[in-house]
């Protein structure tokens, strides 16, 4: 009787270990797929277009993710640099504001949404006006004082307005 518990000891034991070794090199298998697909992804980030007053609304369902957004550019700004809890420093950066989409009979920015663009970058397109069109894709790191923060890695003008030429 006793070499049965120990035989059944001894088989349980095995087993036990036989299963352990399984999930480890399993668990390995999995971070090396989990690599190499984070290596293919990172070169070809998906992005998700999105209205951004839907952002503004709903900043908790964007955060970490990447989106894509087409509006009216506003105006450069400093609005949300320095700010610790999201710190984008103002010797890098610099934020730009959007128009509000809803309202269309004059310029109103939507200063909730804190879009963060690269200094260099921002240099590459220091001659937007108010109401020229653009594309940016980033992606939305903070949701600090409950307003979204995204930081921009591609930027498009998409449409320039005519300035109106005074006389």
């Amino acid at each position: 009787m006793k070499k049965l518990h120990i035989l059944a000891l001894s088989l349980l034991l095995i087993s036990g270990i036989g299963v352990s070794t399984h999930f480890i090199s399993s668990q390995t298998m999995a971070e090396q797929t989990f690599a190499y697909a984070y290596a293919t992804t990172a070169a070809q980030t998906q992005y998700i277009d999105v209205n951004p007053l839907s952002v503004v609304n709903n900043p908790h369902q964007y955060l970490n993710k990447n989106i894509r957004i087409r509006a009216k550019f506003d105006k450069f700004s400093t609005l949300g640099l320095d700010y610790k809890p999201a710190l984008r420093p103002h010797e890098k950066y610099i934020s730009f504001m959007i128009q509000r989409p809803d309202i269309t009979n004059h310029n109103i920015p939507l200063s909730e949404f804190k879009i963060f663009l690269t200094k260099e970058l921002a240099e590459k397109n220091i001659d937007l006006d108010a109401g020229d069109e653009v594309l940016f894709s980033g992606r939305v790191f903070s949701t600090a004082l409950g307003d979204p923060w995204m930081d921009v890695d591609k930027f498009e003008v998409v449409n320039k307005v005519k300035k109106a030429t005074q006389k």
